[in-house]
């Protein structure tokens, strides 16, 4: 099968290494020193299990235009930049295409094929002015729920934490020919890839967490494992869930573990940084409408109060200006005690 990963990071480098492996026809589109290292060594996967996996024989490019048709299109980019190449996915794909969107949080194409009261409603935090959605037949999105923490240790390597599910489901909740496909791709590769009814409710499992979890370790520079054990800190983390699940309900979404579970797995993966903080560390601007601007969209919507919410928003968009602004990286340092 020809796939296609654009955005060869974390997450998309750790599926084209396992999608490689499983002797699909694969290629990345990546850009500066990480490109320039998958081109001269291939792309390297250090497991959790202390394995080291390469790719060599990948299709390496800066250029979407270079790559023809594809079976399958992994879109691995942050959300926020999404939408600078929306025009640009069309030619990737012949009649059968799948398209596999792998951003967190709630995604530009929610509504779409939704069949209730909002169908077609346009999410504008995640998609200003709908330029996503009306450059993207939404037929072909097969929805995904990327669960595996892992993190870009150096140009061309990349660090697998833990986790390999990978659900993915259509639109509309049937079990498509394009959801099964991609299924297919991912189990192949050694993955956990589920076909679910009901993509949206696992995307809201997800986010439950990320909402919190990740702008609460970009401010405060903790760990998940840090932050949930941190009363005061765990307790901002369950006031921004409980105003979460209420947005959610009112969706009639309904979660299917209890928070504590939620918090308990967060805890489990131990001194993980979250990928907000690892964007706050390297200078990059984080993913924050899509995590969190997004849900309090959504509370307006449904007329749902989200004030904790909305608190850490404002906070997290003020470090990103300065980020942005300031062109910096905010990163801890320890601290040189010197004899007095």
């Amino acid at each position: 099968m020809r796939i296609c990963v654009i955005g060869a990071g974390s997450i998309g480098g750790y599926l084209a290494v396992h999608l490689a492996q499983a002797w699909h026809e694969v290629s990345v589109v990546g850009r500066g020193p990480h490109l320039q290292a998958i081109r001269k060594n291939g792309l390297r996967l250090l497991t959790s299990d202390r394995e080291e996996l390469v790719a060599r024989d990948l299709n390496v490019t800066d250029r979407l235009d270079t790559l023809g048709k594809q079976d399958i299109v992994i879109l691995a980019v942050k959300a926020h930049q999404i939408a600078a190449i929306a025009d640009q996915l069309e030619p990737l794909f012949h009649a059968d295409s799948a398209l596999v969107p792998m951003q967190n949080g709630i995604p530009w194409w929610y509504f779409q094929r939704h069949g209730g009261a909002l169908d077609g409603h346009c999410v504008e935090s995640v998609d200003p002015g709908c330029i996503i959605a009306r450059a993207i037949d939404p037929q072909r999105i097969v929805g995904c729920v990327a669960y595996p923490a892992a993190k870009l240790e150096a140009p061309g390597v990349i660090r697998h934490i833990e986790g390999n599910r990978l659900p993915v489901g259509a639109l509309d909740g049937t079990e498509s020919k394009a959801a099964l496909m991609v299924s297919d791709a991912f189990v192949s590769a050694g993955l956990k890839s589920p076909v679910l009814t009901n993509i949206r409710a696992e995307i809201w499992l997800k986010l439950w967490g990320n909402l919190s979890f990740n702008p609460i370790s970009a401010l405060t520079h903790s760990t998940l494992v840090d932050l949930c054990q941190f009363p005061a800190s765990r307790n901002l983390a369950q006031q921004m869930m409980e105003e979460a699940a209420s947005v959610a309900a009112n969706l009639g979404i309904e979660f299917r573990v209890p928070m504590e579970k939620r918090l308990a797995g967060a805890e489990r993966v131990g001194k993980h940084k979250t990928s907000m903080l690892q964007d706050v560390e390297a200078g990059r601007d984080p993913e924050i409408d899509a995590l969190v601007g997004s849900v309090i969209e959504l509370g307006h919507l449904t007329n749902t109060p989200t004030p904790s919410i909305s608190a850490v928003y404002a906070l997290m968009k003020l470090l990103s200006k300065t980020i942005v602004d300031e062109q910096i990286c905010v990163k801890a340092t320890p601290r040189v005690l010197t004899a007095a």
